[in-house]
């Protein structure tokens, strides 16, 4: 017997977004009709429909003027499994970012784009245009499933990354939202170009009997509600963790045999990093191990996995509405059991793993076909011209002379694919005419392995600096290195402007969480592969005591690590009491004879013969002399 969809609760009490994405008449209203009026900005309950759509409605902070009302903009987010972005694409947001944008493109930690400083009345332009060039926000954000990730790295010689791929590409089909509201709203209707789904995806997006889905509803997955909460689902293989993995909802790793033919995927669930400062209920957390799942059944478990969450996820509390909670609170065996009803038979045991390692493909790589990749460090993720450093100008030369697909990567870069050998050194010159560095061997360790979310000024939930504090902050922590004696060290350091996370710096070696103007949260303890939670060391760490808080545990950690060991293993071997009684007795060596420090003058000759006669005539030591008269100077200036 064919069992639908529970039928959903509406006599429950609900949060307000419940009721906003009901009235919606599946993601129409009100943005269909507010989109025609003639002002600035959105009403809050179109807001809220319009993340669906793929686009955030901001305020610039830093324009802020007494007596005039908001600066709002637009931004906008795309949707691309596995950050695979098409030449034709490319050149469009490139384009879109100076038409209706800020002149910059942002990389984004989840492998996709974003354009800000977008104007209300040119919204429809842009997504129309972004559409029709092979592209998508729908989405991208909102309470359903996010851009799906996958490890950017197109080697053809090992198969399993082209599983990860196509694997990417056929859940965020399986997943995406089937409301025609979309093409309505932005392209009058007009139905996209795009790529023809695989008729294995559009049977298992119909196929039920065990409660997945809902019969005769325009969403048959998602239903009325959609999600509780947004829902992030990778793809990746076995010992690379490219993508973050243990911070998804839904991680998928590709299980092959001996002959490299794919048999299924490993399935981790329950990882999440939004949380909310002084809400101790709100909490990052690790993905778990639940099962193996056959090639065969991967759809059908996932609609399994997404429909528990759908109908058990918390739907009254926004902030306890993730699947992090729902694994929390009722235990990975109980969440195996009810993904199992779904599943409509027992799950597989979850099969030995490899240890996982983090990479970032930057540089030239040999694709395994003949071919190249080329790996850009994008710091930030923000693709810009400033002064002689012409990225954007470069990355868009060599995209069109060269007519290049791109991937993005988890860690806000950029990847080039299928470089012919004989195109390397004409690539080369572009770069470095424009100021652009390709090895990254050249690179700063730290700046490196960093990340940061935009925050300030246009993201509403920022209460700190992040991207623009970053480099001065990696800075400090550099010439504090290399004060100590430790110009080799280097370390994962993220930083967000709010405890939601969205530079994931609860599993960095160091992360900073803004908590206020110039102060953060400090998190210590995870480790290089971002494999390990980190953990809260200081709550209120302000900016201009980095150097204080900073300097005694990098003292203890150069006295006391093990072979080899890396700054976030050693925080987490000797503990956070250990850290804190060293600080506590830390005694920095220079203070004591700071007093006594004289520095040398160098003066000419004439001078010194008529500073030595003045200092005869008044029976004063040149010193002190020489130090009144600096100091007057300086302070007449």
């Amino acid at each position: 017997m064919v069992q639908s969809a529970p039928p959903e609760n509406t006599n429950r009490k609900s949060s307000k977004l419940e009721g906003i994405k009901e009235r919606s008449n599946f993601l129409r209203e009100p943005v269909a009709t507010e989109i025609l009026e003639d002002t600035t900005h959105f009403s809050e309950e179109a807001i809220q429909i319009l993340k669906f759509h793929g686009s955030y409605q901001q305020h610039n902070r830093d324009n802020i003027v007494r007596g005039q009302g908001k600066d709002y903009q637009m931004m906008l987010r795309t949707r691309n499994p596995g950050g695979f972005i098409p030449p034709q694409l490319y050149l469009t947001l490139d384009k879109l970012s100076d038409d209706y944008g800020n002149h910059t493109m942002r990389i984004t930690t989840r492998q996709g784009f974003q354009l800000h400083g977008i104007l209300k009345k040119n919204l429809k332009a842009t997504i129309a245009a972004i559409v029709k060039n092979m592209g998508s926000t729908l989405g991208a954000c909102g309470d359903l499933n996010r851009n799906i990730m996958a490890p950017a790295a197109p080697f053809k010689n090992k198969p399993e990354y082209q599983y990860a791929i196509e694997y990417a590409d056929k859940i965020a089909d399986l997943l995406t939202p089937q409301t025609g509201a979309y093409y309505e709203i932005w392209l009058d209707g007009e139905k996209a170009i795009s790529a023809e789904e695989s008729p294995e995806v559009k049977a298992a997006r119909q196929r039920n009997g065990t409660g997945t889905i809902f019969h005769d509803s325009p969403e048959p997955i998602y239903g009325t509600h959609y999600m509780p909460r947004k829902f992030k689902i990778s793809v990746t293989v076995p010992g690379d963790n490219s993508i973050d993995l243990y911070t998804q909802d839904l991680s998928l790793v590709v299980i092959t045999n001996e002959n490299s033919e794919l048999q299924g995927f490993n399935v981790f669930c329950g990882g999440g990093l939004g949380r909310t400062h002084n809400k101790e209920e709100t909490f990052a957390r690790k993905a778990d191990e639940i099962c193996y799942v056959s090639k065969e059944d991967v759809y059908d478990l996932v609609k399994a996995i997404v429909a528990t969450q759908r109908d058990y996820g918390d739907r009254v509390q926004r902030r306890h509405a993730r699947l992090k909670y729902l694994i929390n609170d009722w235990g990975v065996d109980k969440f195996r059991s009810k993904v199992e009803e779904y599943f409509g038979k027992s799950v597989e045991p979850f099969r030995q793993l490899p240890e996982f390692k983090y990479y970032d493909y930057l540089g030239w790589n040999e694709q395994g076909d003949g071919k190249l990749f080329l790996g850009i460090s994008i710091e930030n993720g923000r693709v810009k011209d400033e002064g002689a450093f012409q990225l954007k100008t470069a990355l868009r030369k060599i995209v069109e002379q060269f007519n290049l697909d791109v991937r993005l990567t988890g860690n806000h870069n950029l990847i080039f694919l299928d470089i012919a050998p004989e195109q390397h050194q004409a690539i080369e010159e572009i770069l470095q005419t424009h100021g652009v560095n390709s090895d990254p061997e050249k690179l700063a360790p730290l700046v490196r392995y960093a990340m940061a979310c935009p925050a300030f000024p246009t993201c509403g939930l920022a209460i700190a600096e992040s991207e623009r504090a970053i480099p001065g902050i990696l800075d400090r922590i550099r010439k504090l290195l290399n004060k100590l004696g430790l110009q080799k060290e280097h370390f994962v350091v993220r930083m967000t402007g709010c405890p939601n996370g969205c530079a994931r710096p609860y599993m960095a070696e160091m992360g900073f969480v803004g908590s206020g103007r110039d102060t953060y949260q400090l998190w210590l303890g995870g480790c290089p592969n971002q494999t390990r939670l980190a953990q809260p060391y200081m709550q209120k760490l302000k900016a201009d005591e980095l150097e204080k808080q900073l300097e005694p545990m990098f003292v203890y950690f150069k006295e006391s690590r093990e072979t080899e060991e890396s700054f976030g293993d050693f925080c987490n071997r000797v503990g956070f009491d250990a850290i804190r009684e060293y600080a506590g007795s830390y005694k920095p060596k220079s203070s004591t004879i700071a007093k006594k420090l004289r520095h040398r003058v160098t003066v000419r000759d004439e001078v010194y013969d008529k500073l030595r006669q003045a200092s005869e005539s008044q029976g004063k030591p040149m010193t002190e002399m020489v130090n009144e008269a600096i100091k007057a100077y300086l302070e007449v200036e």
